[in-house]
């Protein structure tokens, strides 16, 4: 008797952790370890390395947990050919740039042919920007209420059917209620942000989101480049229509996005949920967690005053204060931009003023060819801001390169107080559009990362919404305080990126690192406690 007991004591011990959420008795409470002596098993195992971005094999995947969640089989799918498709798609409905950019190009034109006075012209640009600051909050809740999916392709519809219509209108009035309506469809593009964020695995989400809006910059350009070919030959309303294609694309190929399966598990709806995560991971070749997916459990979704709970109040506010200082400023270097070239420096901008003064408000100039190789220019310079927040944003974490984006258009506000020639002129206006638009992105990332599922739309909607109201502002500092005071008008830009960098460093969340949050009920980056270490 005593032999046997002497044997049993010398097998080896497998010790079984159990790390899913599922139910389990008092007992098993006490103690998550449960020892079970198996004969001829050996006490150590070989380790098995994952080359970085590997998916998980199917032997190895998940062995041990008996539920997952929809961050689990995210990061266990990894990134591959759905998410290259899906940044294409959804980059389709971010290259609306396009609709933006036309402003440019159509104030002019038809200030010259429909004989505009200079203030209906302003009108047609701030009118889109109105339409945007309505809908943006409009657009989240319908996203974080009725599905990521539904929102994106409502608004993207909606555009493209205003955008089209407008190329037909026949009187100043009718371009200026379509337009408007134009940017109250725009004003909800930003949610596939929020779609494609939902799909991305930890690691990539922050370099697939930057390199998406690479899609805007691409539109801008291909703006410009259809403008050239089109205005001289067929007129600014075939550009109005021409200018709706990336959209017209994506609404005939939106039938293939899913819905998110974050959203899905959040609304009650397992079933779906589950079908689209194995569509992820059979078009990826990955294999599915082991085990049942957890049913999160259900909130209510699209609330506002889920962004003011005592967890995400201080978040929320100076959220909104970064994003208007990113539009104030983006635009406002924008409209600068013009004025400085045409003045040549600072310091002959004053003697400018007075020259336009004497002329009549009528008086219009078409776009020359040169016109259009600066716009090209200028707008080319949001690439290499695209290249730097790519190449930071995972080194030095969200908050301090959105930080580091308003020192450099902050120090290079103040450097244009010195009356430099052209070519300076160029590259310090070069440089600060290349980290405003970069501060932009990196805003783009982080937003959608701090909020969890059930008020992720809504909070990258109001968000968006607060940076209409900056770029509403905008022309009455980079115009209407130029015409007084050039130094003042700089000081005003440069002081507020100089708060919004204090307000980046102040935001009690950094994100780097961390998976979305599914629930507001949880304490902030739960869900990947423990799990970090898992990502593929």
């Amino acid at each position: 008797m005593e032999e046997d007991l002497f044997q049993l004591k010398q097998l080896p011990v497998v010790k079984f952790r159990r790390t899913g959420e599922s139910s389990r008795s008092e007992e098993d409470g006490i103690s998550g370890e449960h020892e079970v002596q198996i004969e001829g098993v050996r006490p150590e195992l070989e380790p098995v390395e994952l080359e970085d971005g590997a998916a998980v094999p199917k032997e190895f995947a998940n062995p041990t947990d008996d539920t997952f969640m929809v961050e689990d089989a995210v990061e266990a799918i990894g990134f591959g050919k759905f998410q290259w498709k899906l940044s294409v798609i959804t980059g389709l409905a971010w290259a609306n740039a396009m609709e933006m950019m036309i402003l440019s190009i159509l104030a002019p034109q038809l200030h010259c042919e429909w004989r505009l006075p200079s203030w209906q012209v302003a009108l047609l640009t701030s009118v889109v920007f109105v339409g945007m600051m309505s809908s943006s909050t409009l657009w989240g809740n319908i996203s974080d209420q009725y599905g990521r999916k539904t929102g994106l392709k409502i608004s993207v519809l909606w555009t493209l059917y205003y955008g089209i219509l407008s190329g037909f209108a026949p009187i100043y009035s009718w371009i200026l209620v379509l337009r408007g309506l134009v940017g109250f469809g725009i004003g909800g593009v930003p949610q596939s942000v929020t779609l494609y964020a939902e799909f991305l695995p930890m690691k990539a989400r922050a370099k697939c989101i930057l390199l998406i809006e690479v899609f805007w910059a691409l539109g801008t350009v291909f703006e410009v480049l259809l403008a050239v070919v089109v205005m001289p030959t067929l007129g600014w309303r075939w550009l109005l229509i021409l200018s709706a294609l990336p959209l017209l694309l994506f609404a005939g190929l939106c039938f293939w996005l899913p819905e998110s399966a974050r959203y899905d598990v959040l609304s009650g709806n397992q079933e779906k949920a589950l079908a689209t995560l194995k569509r992820i991971a059979t078009e990826n070749g990955a294999a599915m967690p082991l085990g049942k997916l957890v049913v999160s459990r259900q909130e209510d979704r699209g609330k506002m005053r889920d962004l003011f709970t005592p967890h995400f109040r201080w978040t929320t506010l100076l959220l909104w204060f970064i994003w208007f200082s990113n539009a104030f400023s983006y635009y406002g270097l924008v409209l600068l931009t013009t004025e400085l070239f045409q003045a040549g420096d600072v310091c002959s901008i004053s003697n400018r003023r007075q020259e336009v003064k004497a002329k009549c408000s009528l008086t219009c100039e078409y776009l020359t060819e040169e016109d259009y190789t600066d716009l090209l220019w200028t707008t080319l310079s949001e690439f290499p801001g695209v290249l730097v927040t790519l190449w930071i944003i995972d080194r030095i974490g969200r908050k301090k390169t959105m930080a580091l984006s308003f020192l450099v258009f902050s120090f290079c506000s103040l450097l244009l107080f010195l009356c430099v020639g052209r070519n300076v002129l160029t590259v310090l206006l070069f440089i600060a559009r290349a980290f405003i638009s970069g501060g932009f992105q990196a805003a783009y990332v982080y937003t959608p990362e701090v909020y969890p599922t059930a008020t992720r739309a809504l909070g990258l909607g109001t968000c968006s919404g607060m940076a209409r109201v900056g770029a509403l502002i905008t022309p009455f500092i980079a115009q209407v305080m130029l015409e007084s005071s050039v130094y003042l008008t700089l000081l005003v830009y440069s002081g507020c990126c100089l708060l919004a960098a204090l307000a980046s460093c102040f935001l009690p969340i950094e994100t780097k690192g961390r998976g979305l949050q599914e629930s507001s009920h949880k304490e902030w980056g739960q869900e990947m406690v423990g799990r970090g270490s898992h990502s593929p």
